[in-house]
């Protein structure tokens, strides 16, 4: 039954009142009447590495997590995982290659670092690129998703839900970065603790269900009654091939996902670029340990709501509700939980899902004032009137998420899904941009162009290509899936990146090449290889991650 107890809701409210507290407290004691607009927007200086942790991970991780990749669990397994264990090593990768460049270059936006590199026209293209993914594509499924969630645990009215999140997650971004990033590590601890409850409640039912009580005899019923759920890499013959085409997910299409998101992304490196190199480091190591935990607390549960409906355990109305939307299975399984546990899970939700609001508003914020508004708008504007500028932009940002997130059919692909395809046309064209502007000098402005508009045309046009042209003879090689409701053969969307992105690299080489044959000068950076130097620690700890991955995937393999 979709409703919450008194002691559901009492919970909450605990959970509501410490997060406006601490974050009104924050506020008080470190804001600065005179602050600069990059005090606001970056939080310069003054997050400790594990608030930087806690606040990458809370901004990860949000509805598209908890509901839709917990529909992917249910519907495919703990292959899935795979975005969150690559996402570990990715952040150990972005920590020891990106992050020195950027604050070495004293690079707070990313548009910024393209307007260094190569020119404004390039960094303003992508900034409206940005713009428009992450009002367009990410608050809003963000949005979508948690709503949905809400709502099937709790009952209230969908369209309550999407306008609550909102107005909560708009509070917490008017405070600037320095209450997003402190409050998150609340919000991580109601996301994790609650997590974790969930899962345990979910999978010692499965070991009741089959008579076998506790943890770890739920986790063998699990694994015994779907094996095949338990695999990290699939088979030609898995009906969700199509979506983690075998090996590609460790040697092809994944590493453009994860290094696209984890180190050429604002919502992301915002976290780490108001903080010094050694700090900076230690948070990223922090969240790269975070993320091997986080497929026990968003995959699990999926597959465990999976064997529970095969078996019949919902009602009929829990029943359907999976039937007609997978993405419904975390939500259900939420329904099963005893009163006050079910208010903590819901807690965690929605400390997840105004998290990520928070920090994808805060970024969208960032972009608009700092590299459009400051630089085409209102060249003397004061520190003051851009905050009042980035905050204007937090309300309007949200309010245009509310009114079009129930129009984009999120929730026919598979939220997760949605989420990584349509941000997946631009990703590989970002990725060769700023890849070759780190570490090769002769990349042009030109040819940061091509990968801009090229990449994105490309993505596009092998999106539809089976429309065009009949691909069933690329099936045997794995090269192109039938999908199941356009019956057509698609090539995988990872295998689709990947050659887009060989496309752009290629082009940009050429053009830069012909560039330099021209006599064009580059504005390549200063790259000194102590850089990229770590220290003792973060060695030690980034072995242990990649120990920790090498032993994961060869047990699930």
């Amino acid at each position: 039954m979709k409703s919450l107890s008194y002691g559901d809701y009492a919970v909450f409210l605990i959970y509501f009142l410490i997060v406006a507290c601490y974050g009104y407290w924050i506020y008080r004691r470190k804001h600065n009447a005179d602050a600069t607009s990059k005090d606001y927007f970056l939080a310069e200086g003054s997050l400790t590495w594990w608030a930087i942790g806690a606040s990458l991970i809370a901004s990860n991780i949000s509805a598209e997590q908890f509901v839709a990749m917990s529909g992917n669990g249910f519907t495919m397994g703990l292959a899935i995982s795979t975005y969150e264990w690559m996402a570990a090593l990715t952040l150990v990768i972005v920590a020891v290659f990106f992050i020195p460049v950027y604050l070495k270059n004293k690079i707070f936006t990313m548009p910024q670092f393209l307007h260094q590199r190569y020119n404004s026209t390039v960094a303003m293209i992508m900034a409206v690129f940005w713009l428009l993914l992450y009002v367009i594509v990410n608050l809003t499924s963000i949005l979508y998703l948690g709503a949905i969630a809400i709502n099937g645990i709790s009952g209230i009215d969908f369209k309550l839900c999407i306008a609550g999140l909102a107005i909560f997650a708009i509070i917490i971004t008017l405070g600037g970065m320095k209450v997003i990033g402190y409050t998150d590590v609340i919000q991580v601890f109601f996301l994790i603790l609650g997590g974790l409850v969930t899962t345990y409640i979910a999978v010692t039912k499965v070991g009741e269900f089959y008579g076998h009580p506790g943890l770890l005899n739920g986790l063998s019923d699990m694994y015994t009654h779907a094996n095949d759920h338990f695999e990290m890499i699939l088979k030609k013959d898995n009906p969700s091939y199509g979506d983690l085409p075998g090996l590609t997910v460790l040697i092809g299409g994944m590493w453009i996902v994860n290094l696209n998101y984890w180190g050429c992304n604002q919502y992301i490196t915002q976290r780490a670029l108001g903080a010094n190199l050694n700090t900076a480091r230690s948070g990223i190591l922090f969240a790269a340990f975070l993320k091997l935990l986080m497929p026990l607390i968003v995959v699990l549960p999926g597959i465990a709501a999976y064997i529970l409906y095969k078996q019949n355990v919902f009602n009929p109305e829990m029943m359907g509700s999976i039937t007609s939307n997978h993405d419904n299975a975390y939500p259900v399984l939420l329904n099963l939980l005893p009163n006050g546990v079910k208010g903590l899970a819901f807690a965690a939700l929605t400390a997840a899902v105004v998290a990520s609001l928070a920090g994808k508003a805060n970024s969208i914020a960032t972009i608009f004032t700092l590299d459009i508004y400051k630089k085409k708008i209102r060249k003397d504007a004061t520190d003051h009137q851009l905050v009042v500028v980035g905050k204007i932009t937090v309300v309007v940002a949200m309010i245009l998420g509310v009114a079009i997130s129930p129009f984009l059919g999120i929730d026919k692909k598979g939220g997760f899904q949605f989420i990584q395809e349509y941000t997946g046309f631009v990703s590989p064209g970002i990725f060769a941009m700023f890849i070759l502007g780190f570490f090769w000098k002769k990349a042009s402005s030109n040819a940061a162009l091509f990968a801009t508009i090229g990449g994105f045309a490309f993505s596009v046009f092998f999106k539809f290509l089976p429309k065009i042209v009949d691909l069933s003879s690329l099936a045997a090689s794995g090269f192109a899936t039938k999908n199941a409701e356009s019956g057509l053969y698609e090539i995988p969307f990872l295998d689709r990146m990947g050659f887009v992105f060989i496309i752009c690299v290629a082009g940009m080489v050429i053009i830069s090449l012909i560039d330099a044959a021209k006599g064009k000068e580059t504005n390549g950076l200063e790259i000194d290889a102590k850089m990229f130097k770590t220290s003792n620690a973060f060695a030690v700890g980034a072995m242990l991650i990649c120990g920790i991955l090498v032993a994961l995937y060869t047990i699930f393999w």
